[in-house]
């Protein structure tokens, strides 16, 4: 069996710590470099509900995409549930590791696997890494439908092949465009508007979307904007690295049992949808995913 030190290893090599946004705080957070490491569990949130996956699965690591303490502590007192996560691990043997905006920029990265989950082809970064020569690396991806869809029938897409969330997909613009091309970028993305905006796409999909930047975007062009759940739009990327970490652990004769947790740790339980009457126009219903519906076993939760 393969020490933490050498998993923690790999797994640098996939997802360099320098690569990271300077804001950001990646790596291991707990864990002894010398134990011994049998299973794995990858998953988007290192929240409680997770940590006590990981101790029940027997897991020895947790490998998760958002930081536990993105702006640091002075403390990890069990009496806060941080200091909880802390204490679950240490006692449990369970090491944990964060790989977040150097998964976001990696080749593959986040939104490569977004992009996959959609059937879509990847073209280029929609933010270039200006440090990679070979121009594959870069936050978000510029993409080409397999065949043209309008915006509804993109938008169902998404609704069905993302994980459920109680948002489904949110949609601004015309429901009937049609689109050919379109950027996705996992996770909080309305930062990135000039950056579509100068791809020439004709939709984009992300999450987090404000209300201003997204009134400003689709006043400005007839560019479509599809807003999933945060959660459910970085949930693929957990599938992606685990088989990353499959095909490492097969070339090193390691035996690793590698794990992706289905638990829906979107922090949003259920959605309303205002009744139509309830506008002073007429408002358009597309197709949204379940409210927190139970996991499955074969694919992404829903």
């Amino acid at each position: 069996m393969p020490r933490l030190s050498e998993v923690i290893a790999a797994l640098e090599n996939l997802w360099p710590a320098e690569r990271a946004e300077s804001w950001d705080a990646v790596g291991t957070v707990v864990g002894d470099p010398a134990q011994e490491v049998t299973r794995v569990l990858f998953a988007v949130d290192p929240v409680q509900e997770i940590v006590d996956e990981a101790v029940q699965l027997g897991a020895d690591l947790l490998v998760t995409h958002h930081p536990l303490y993105l702006r640091g502590t002075t403390t990890v007192a069990a009496t806060h549930f941080k200091g909880r996560v802390v204490h679950t691990l240490i006692k449990n043997d369970v090491a944990l590791h964060v790989a977040h905006t150097n998964a976001d920029t990696a080749d593959p990265g986040v939104s490569d696997a977004l992009a996959g989950a959609l059937d879509l082809r990847v073209v280029r970064p929609l933010v270039p890494d200006p440090a990679d020569p070979e121009g594959r690396r870069g936050l978000g991806r510029v993409c080409e439908l397999d065949h043209p869809l309008t915006v509804r029938e993109l938008a169902a897409r998404a609704a069905e092949r993302l994980p459920a969330t109680a948002q489904g997909i949110r949609v601004a613009g015309d429901p009937e465009a049609v689109v050919r091309t379109i950027a996705v970028s996992g996770g909080s993305g309305d930062s990135l508007f000039d950056q579509v905006r100068a791809a020439g796409v004709d939709a984009f999909l992300t999450a987090d979307l404000r209300h201003h930047p997204a009134s400003e975007a689709v006043a400005h062009s007839p560019l479509a904007l599809l807003d999933a759940a945060h959660w459910a739009t970085e949930w693929p990327w957990c599938e992606l690295a685990a088989s990353q970490l499959d095909e490492i652990s097969d070339r090193h004769g390691w035996d690793l049992r590698v794990h992706v947790s289905k638990t829906v740790t979107d922090p949003w339980t259920a959605h309303a949808a205002s009744p139509a009457t309830a506008h002073p126009s007429p408002t358009t219903t597309l197709p949204t995913s379940a409210s927190r519906a139970p996991s499955d076993t074969t694919g992404a939760p829903n």
